[in-house]
């Protein structure tokens, strides 16, 4: 299972603003607990996925996951040793632009230790600090 968008308006995209607070997305919605993203920064498919298999390995048929975030930006990349000029470079991968405050990944129908530890194994494979958070 890829993560990326079906189809897009621009296959390049300029590069975004990731500072301030993300107001949208916020709080935990559909589970009871959440990941929530400490700074700013980008997650490629490639890790979402690595992601997705850590949640199925974990929760196996107990508890229900949801992933908050979608990798929609497309990213470009130049080879290497190529010289400047000669216009943008082409496509290399998919990412999701997240903002700090953001919940990422939710969990829902396990005890809170088995959440900790579950968003303990993700939180080694995000580039980023992030920090569980509990239903209000």
């Amino acid at each position: 299972m890829a993560f990326a968008p079906k189809k897009v308006k621009f296959r390049k995209s300029q590069k975004c603003s990731k500072k301030g607070l993300s107001v949208a997305g916020s709080q935990v919605a559909f589970g009871e607990f959440g990941l929530k993203s400490l700074e700013a920064g980008m997650i490629t498919n490639t890790q979402m996925e690595m992601i997705r298999v850590t949640f199925a390995r974990a929760l196996r048929r107990s508890g229900k996951s949801w992933m908050r975030i979608f990798p929609d930006k497309p990213i470009s990349k130049k080879p290497q040793e190529v010289r400047m000029g000669k216009g943008k470079g082409d496509f290399d991968h998919w990412s999701a632009v997240i903002r700090r405050g953001r919940v990422m990944f939710e969990i829902g129908g396990v005890p809170k230790d088995y959440a900790q530890g579950v968003f303990r194994k993700i939180a080694y494979k995000l580039p980023f600090k992030v920090k569980m958070v509990e239903r209000i």
